[in-house]
């Protein structure tokens, strides 16, 4: 009953390797590969893996990557399977005006949160922030409807887009702080606070249309670094995405 979950984002893919396609089975496994190296992992960490039953995969990097990795599933009898953004699965529904279009990263950690909050006693509006090469903040009401969402620059990306408009403009990372006074923690600051502000407003929206405190959720390879800087408390969840995709899995593959 292996249960192989994998994660392709813009830089790297994350896999982990359960007991069972249902939430809380436990990890067998796990790795983590940048997309330039995913072409070894058949002869590498998944050379001595046992045989998934089942696979469930969400991809944001393109058909070609996602073709790379099936290729380096063929050790295995197992057929390929990858989340498409629908109008609705695993208890979630999609409000996105084309739901096909809606980033599968997006939907998965979504369905994650959505499921991580009611276990926690009642179900609650909800601010999904993941934070990566891109920012998403997402917007989910008590009754488990997608509202809609931004997506805005990363901390990476607001920094190439200053240096290549901007003359000069070459400094290290710098520190967050209340009052910066020099480039390199203006820079840091800047683009912290203004995702920071989006978050905000986002989480004062939701409030306003539900009329009642969200809970809200922060997820992403870099959300620890914007954690401090939030005006409200977040959680901080770090296996959003695959929790999702036990949620997803458990619907499709019973048994």
């Amino acid at each position: 009953m292996q249960f192989l979950a994998i994660d392709v984002g813009n830089t790297r893919l994350k896999w982990k390797m359960y007991e069972a396609p249902r939430p809380g089975a436990a990890v067998l496994a796990d790795g983590v590969e940048f997309l330039d190296h995913i072409d070894r992992l058949a002869e590498g960490a998944w050379a001595k893996l046992p045989e998934p039953r089942y696979m469930l995969g969400c991809v944001v990097a393109g058909e070609s990557v996602k073709h790379r990795v099936q290729e380096q599933m063929e050790i295995w009898d197992v057929a390929p399977s990858w989340v498409v953004s629908s109008a609705q699965e695993a208890g979630l529904i999609n409000g996105y005006d084309h739901p096909m279009r809606l980033g599968t990263d997006r939907w998965v950690a979504m369905i994650g949160a959505w499921h991580h909050v009611r276990a926690q006693g009642r179900a609650r509006p909800i601010v999904v922030v993941m934070v990566g090469t891109a920012v998403t903040v997402e917007c989910i009401d008590a009754s488990g409807r997608f509202l809609g969402g931004l997506i805005l620059p990363g901390h990476g990306i607001m920094l190439k887009a200053l240096e290549a408009g901007t003359a000069g403009l070459h400094v290290p990372t710098g520190d967050v702080c209340e009052f910066p006074t020099n480039t390199s923690d203006a820079l840091t600051s800047g683009g912290t606070f203004a995702i920071a502000g989006a978050v905000e407003r986002m989480v004062q929206h939701l409030k306003d249309h539900c009329g009642e405190e969200p809970a809200c959720i922060m997820t992403g390879g870099a959300g620890w670094k914007m954690m401090p800087s939030m005006a409200r408390p977040f959680e901080l969840v770090e296996n959003l995405i695959f929790d999702g995709l036990l949620h997803i899995a458990a619907s499709r593959f019973p048994g």
